[in-house]
């Protein structure tokens, strides 16, 4: 211990945060300078990793909340070698590796993309879940923690009841938080906005809890020091900082606690900026030094660092000698593939609801694919995951042998966690609820978005024919603002989603096979609650068969030669339209086309010959959805036909809402007869 060093050290990364802002002329300066203590003693002293192995899949892991605090991430790891000074000098620029908030980048240190504040500490508390799960599977050497570090912001955010909840219920003792409780946030001190007791609050949901000052270190290193001793509860260290630790005046004063440091450079508030660096140790004519002594300490650090990894994997080479069927199971689960699967094989009863031919799948896969979590927001027996349930237990307190996570009514927690399990790899997540509460996960979706991770998303309860449940549970707008992220490329140039509304049970069956196989982006399952009519074979090979060309993401179900009008739907409304066909086919004498679209997203990655042998732009096109129009008119055009909803449901039986509102095989035949009177 060197308290010279680690105070220089400190005072580094404040320097280097300040720095960053102020050439950006843009950032969160005042935080940073807050938490720049914890960051140096948890890096030098606790957290274990192997920085010549960033990538090693049994190292500490440390998930940042406070995402507008990057530039103490980009510090940290700037004094750890992960960053060259170039880095930290361009700052929120066009093409650098430091963005304004933190982008996944493991390489480099950065385990979560953070932003949205509540959503990274909740990333971290799915982490220590999925690396429970490993350990109750393969031993207690793996015994790695999960670093998260919050704000005060991040306390508010409704979602840290979630987290807190869940991770304070089940036991997470490998899940440590530090909380950064400076008081101020960005346009108000904090007793403006609440009263509460954080300690007591989080006491109540089982935590151990500890109130330290954040910048003395001896008890930075008493209070992580118990953390990692703690085997029964997740720890929150509550350390007491202050919003610009450093900063001074033009005339040298201390200017340090106000509100107007949180959230631009130093330089536009009552701090001045040279004179800041100079009380920092810092040059500031070359602002992004690492200072000398500091450079010697990291270096020694890292090389220590290297030997600790090193005895680590040693000790874990003489379990994998010892266990050669566990080490191969653990390093196919660590591989992302998948074992051999038979969806083929899956039988299903005929006209089932395809949330229930989803239950049937997930109790597949429940025996054939281990390292599977499963999760429901308290819906399990309505949203059909129990059908992995009754093959499985759910997760416990001391006991994560199970594969089920029941995360209660916590909708965006339940995301945010399944985001953090991906995160950490090695377990594949799976979170179900009925579809209208997606509304509740969409920021999350959209963080599975953005970091490209395989999350599996089921929703059931799919359209208006909730029925007696009425408006509020009735899912009419949710398809198209889900179908909107199939439109939205990612980063690394894919659609940002996939969304998969599957037709019948075979399409369902397909429709997992393509969610466990796209493994970089998430996927979505909307699925039906009333009973479906299996959709007929067009030849001798099987529905499932079939079923497959749902791949490519649309196929016809129907087909005939030279069509009078091809019908467009996806889910239960394709079986819809083939009772209408029948009609049209039978009384009008039409020859009638129908495809199914399972994801329009999908099908648009297909040859424009492909598209247009489906859905061919030279024939009058009808399509039929449960929600907006929107849902359907990119595929028919416009001068095709949609008819949908646009307006909410009412309370009423399914079969009566069909009725009422267009959606029989007579009714849509009419509809298809009055569209063609106009082409």
């Amino acid at each position: 211990m060197n308290k010279k060093i680690d105070q220089q050290s400190a005072d580094n990364i404040r320097a280097l945060c300040v720095a960053m802002v102020e050439k950006a002329n843009s950032g969160h300066p005042g935080g940073p300078m807050g938490g720049a203590d914890f960051m140096h003693i948890l890096y030098s002293e606790f957290f274990n990793f192997d920085p010549s192995d960033m990538e090693w899949a049994f190292r500490d892991r440390f998930f940042m909340d406070a995402g507008h605090l990057s530039t103490l991430m980009y510090a940290q790891y700037y004094l750890l070698g992960n960053y060259k000074k170039e880095d930290v000098a361009n700052f929120r620029q066009w093409g650098s590796i430091t963005p304004g908030h933190p982008e996944v980048d493991v390489k480099r240190g950065i385990e979560n993309t953070s932003g949205p504040l509540g959503q990274g500490h909740t990333m971290g508390v799915g982490a220590a879940i999925a690396a429970n799960f490993l350990k109750a599977r393969f031993g207690n050497w793996m015994d790695h923690k999960i670093y998260g570090f919050i704000s005060d912001g991040g306390v508010q955010e409704e979602i840290s009841q979630g987290a807190g909840r869940i991770a304070g219920h089940l036991g997470l003792s490998n899940f440590i938080m530090f909380y950064d409780s400076n008081d101020i946030q960005l346009s108000t001190p904090t007793d403006e906005v609440t009263s509460e007791d954080t300690e007591m609050k989080y006491k109540a949901w089982g935590w151990n809890v500890v109130t330290i000052d954040g910048h003395n270190h001896d008890e930075i290193r008493k209070a992580l020091k118990d953390a990692n001793a703690e085997t029964e509860k997740p720890t929150l260290i509550i350390g007491k900082t202050i919003m610009g630790k450093g900063c001074v005046a033009a005339d040298d004063t201390i200017f340090e606690g106000e509100c107007e440091l949180h959230g631009q450079p130093i330089g536009a508030t009552g701090a001045d900026y040279t004179k800041t660096l100079l009380n920092l140790g810092a040059n500031p004519e070359s602002p992004f030094d690492i200072y000398e002594d500091v450079s010697v300490f990291y270096k020694e650090l890292l090389e220590r660092k290297i030997i600790e990894a090193k005895d680590k994997k040693a000790d874990i080479s003489i379990w994998r000698e010892a266990n050669p069927e566990l080490a191969a199971k653990l390093d196919f689960f660590l591989s992302g593939e998948l074992p051999e699967l038979d969806f083929e094989g899956i039988e299903h009863k005929a006209g089932l609801a395809t949330r229930a031919a989803s239950s049937g799948v997930l109790g597949y896969l429940a025996e054939k694919v281990e390292n599977m979590i499963v999760s429901s927001a308290d819906l399990s027996n309505s949203d059909k995951t129990d059908g992995f349930l009754k093959k499985t237990h759910a997760l416990k307190k001391g006991d994560f042998t199970g594969s089920f996570l029941q995360a209660g009514v916590a909708e965006l927690t339940m995301s945010c966690i399944a985001n953090g399990i991906a995160l950490h790899g090695g377990i594949i997540p799976v979170v179900a609820t009925f579809f209208v509460f997606s509304d509740y996960m969409k920021p999350a979706i959209r963080l599975s978005g953005i970091q490209e991770l395989g999350v599996k998303y089921v929703w059931t309860h799919d359209a208006f024919r909730v029925g007696e449940d009425g408006p509020t549970h009735q899912p009419v707008e949710q398809e198209a603002q889900i179908r909107l992220l199939e439109k939205l490329k990612n980063h690394s140039g894919n659609p940002s989603f996939m969304a998969l509304r599957p037709a019948d049970s075979a399409e369902t069956s397909v429709a997992w096979k393509m969610a466990l196989e796209n493994k970089n982006t998430p996927t979505g399952l909307i699925l039906s609650r009333q009973g479906i009519k299996d959709l007929p074979t067009k030849g001798a090979s099987s529905r499932y068969q079939e079923a497959l060309a749902s791949e490519k993401g649309g196929y016809l179900v129907k087909e005939v030669e030279n069509p009078d009008v091809v019908l467009v739907a996806n889910g239960s409304e394709v079986a819809t339209l083939v009772a209408a066909s029948e009609i049209l086919e039978a009384k009008n004498g039409l020859k009638v086309n129908i495809a199914s679209v399972i994801s329009e997203g999908v099908f648009r990655l297909q040859s424009k010959e492909y598209q247009q042998s489906v859905i061919p732009k030279n024939k009058p096109l009808f399509g039929l959805t449960a929600g907006l129009p929107v849902n359907l008119e990119g595929l028919v055009g416009d001068a095709g036909k949609v008819f949908g909803l646009d307006h909410f449901g009412y309370s009423a039986p399914a079969n009566i809402l069909d009725e009422k509102f267009g959606f029989t095989g007579e009714k849509v035949s009419q509809q298809v007869l009055a569209y063609l009177k106009t082409v």
